[in-house]
């Protein structure tokens, strides 16, 4: 038995309250391993701490696995009577067995003659303030991401001088175009949201910066004069939550713009300013450059005069440790929430912000509205902050990324898929993998088709997104497979114009059968789901209830006539579907 591949935690994503009553516990083991036995029961029943008995605890086989690339992951209840816990493991195979406690590994006969305490792992207690509890609200939640300079122009009056003429669905953009979007271009289209099924919008930035895009902020308590008012987004969350639509605004504390104010007074006074401890800096003096074409703006960061968000000079990094910085952001949320009425904060960057500050964010904004949903932008393991006392959930990129991994690289299998998938869910509590936030693409990253290149993988893909566990988030112009490449080129105008002429009623129409899909069938908002495996290794087949979704990734057709482990087909949403047959490239999602 390779014990070195065996592992368990007293906590985090392997024991951790599920909810008051139940405990969920997970050790990682290789192949080699058939069978283990959870031993446990309350660390007080044969009597306190350091006195003379044996803790033995009730026997539960644990029956329920994931399959990692390299490790099964084994998992089991348990409801504690008395809200405490100790447990070890009983580990076998065919050839050796042995018991895991905290302090080791021991043979049955060592095990037998152990004379000192034994050293059980401990659950100590369940207090309900520490359960991870995310927003319910959120796992039934389909966001919709938008860009605000390119998805509508609703009042020319703010238009930016510089402004150019709505561009066509086929024109690149670039980091220095401004097309005019705004925020009442986006309460104008609300109808046309809720039409589509959309029940949350995720803005990018509102608040006062020099860019398109605002993550260079000048201002935090001031909407941009470009995207409008304190009354427009007043009326635009009001007109929102009238159609059951959400609003969740970014955050931008991990860094500011270079006209920050408090940013501005350090340039012109450097230690002198009030305001120097604001910012990471290391020393002094710095030169900034003009804000020009062809200017190295990497020289100050690059050479450690003081960090930024990257290596850009013009975003200076904000010291997030520093209680004056945290009393001010924790001001600027709490405008937002109280004046502008809004559900949700995304936070930008949110893996290089303190965890003074993180932690400060959900506690404030958790006692102004306790469905408050905060949303951190992390690209990878996040389990740190996803504790209950910061972030409630993050954008889930490994999902995206293990998903795209299979279908540009033919020779994986949906073994391999299996794998990647369940990674990404073995990572989190249940109750987080519920409301991760699942995404494709977005404002940085290449639009889903344009990576694809493939109508029909497009829809594979969507499919994926719509039946996995977690909240769904699609990028504006989604809907209608508009294309871009990487950043800015992925931030394209939206084509109302050819929207409105019904060019894109097809498209739109598949988008509202699987958001539709989504919100008719509860199965698809739980974190359960199990793979089937089929003959042909590019077949993927996997379960969410009585939910099957099959797609064909090969180059045969898929026959589903003679699958009698589904029995009676009730297709919900299928593309390449005909006679009973999934054609290559081909999905559908049935009952």
């Amino acid at each position: 038995m390779n014990l070195a591949a065996i592992y368990h935690r007293a906590t985090d994503n392997m024991c951790y309250c599920l909810n008051e009553n139940d405990i969920v516990i997970s050790i990682k083991t290789d192949y080699d391993v058939e069978k283990i036995t959870l031993f446990h029961g309350d660390p007080f029943s044969e009597g306190i701490m350091g006195g003379d008995h044996e803790f033995k605890g009730t026997g539960l086989v644990m029956t329920s696995k994931l399959l990692l690339k390299n490790h099964i992951l084994w998992t089991a209840k348990v409801s504690p009577e008395y809200k405490r816990l100790t447990y070890y493991f009983l580990i076998e195979n065919k050839d050796e067995s042995y018991y895991l406690l905290e302090d080791g590994f021991y043979t049955p006969e060592e095990y037998k003659n152990y004379k000192e305490r034994r050293q059980t792992f401990y659950f100590p207690w369940m207090n309900p303030s520490d359960i991870v509890t995310p927003p319910a609200w959120v796992k039934n939640t389909v966001w919709y991401q938008i860009f605000i300079d390119r998805f509508c122009n609703g009042n020319t009056s703010y238009n930016p001088s510089e402004v150019k003429p709505w561009a066509g669905p086929d024109e690149k953009v670039s980091y220095k175009d401004f097309y005019g979007g705004d925020i009442p271009g986006i309460t104008s289209k609300l109808d046309y949201l809720k039409d589509l099924g959309v029940t949350g919008i995720y803005l990018t930035p509102v608040c006062k910066g020099t860019s398109n895009h605002k993550y260079d902020t000048t201002e935090y308590t001031e909407i941009d004069p470009h995207f409008g008012n304190d009354d427009d987004m007043k009326k635009l969350v009001k007109e929102s939550h009238s159609r059951g639509i959400r609003v969740m605004m970014d955050g931008v504390f991990n860094h500011s713009g270079p006209f920050f104010k408090p940013w501005y007074d350090v340039v012109k006074k450097g230690p002198e300013s009030k305001y120097y401890d604001w910012f990471m800096i290391n020393s002094w003096p710095f030169e900034i450059p003009e804000l020009k074409e062809g200017v190295d703006f990497s020289k100050n960061t690059r050479s450690g005069k003081y960090y930024a968000f990257a290596f850009a000079d013009p975003m200076p990094k904000l010291n997030t440790n520093n209680p004056k910085v945290i009393e001010y952001v924790l001001n600027v949320v709490k405008k937002w929430i109280t004046e502008y009425d809004i559900d949700a904060l995304r936070l930008d960057v949110a893996n290089e912000i303190s965890h003074t500050l993180a932690k400060a964010i959900c506690k404030m904004t958790k006692n102004i509205n306790p469905d408050f949903f905060i949303l951190g932008e992390i690209w990878h393991d996040s389990i740190t902050w996803l504790r209950g006392d910061e972030y409630d959930s993050v954008m889930n990129y490994p999902f995206g990324d293990s998903i795209n991994t299979f279908w540009s690289n033919k020779n994986t299998t949906a073994l391999d898929f299996e794998h990647s998938i369940n990674r990404c869910y073995s990572m989190y509590a249940a109750q987080t993998n519920e409301v991760l936030f699942n995404l494709l693409d977005s404002h940085d990253t290449i639009r889903l088709i344009t990576k694809l290149g493939d109508e029909n993988a497009f829809y594979q893909q969507m499919a994926v997104l719509f039946t996995m566990p977690g909240s769904v988030c699609i990028y504006y112009g989604t809907e209608i497979l508009l294309e871009g490449s990487y950043d800015p080129d992925c931030r394209r105008c939206m084509p109302w114009e050819n929207i409105q002429k019904g060019i894109y009623d097809e498209r739109i129409n598949k988008m509202k059968q699987l958001i539709s899909t989504r919100k008719q069938n509860s199965a698809l908002t739980g974190s359960e789901y199990s793979f089937i495996h089929e003959n042909n290794p590019r077949i993927i087949h996997y379960t969410r209830d009585n939910i099957h979704v099959i797609i064909n990734c090969s180059t045969e057709s898929f026959s589903i006539r003679n699958n009698d482990s589904s029995g009676c087909w009730d297709i919900i949403f299928s593309n390449l579907f005909e006679h009973n047959n999934i054609l290559p490239g081909g999905v559908i999602i049935c009952k």
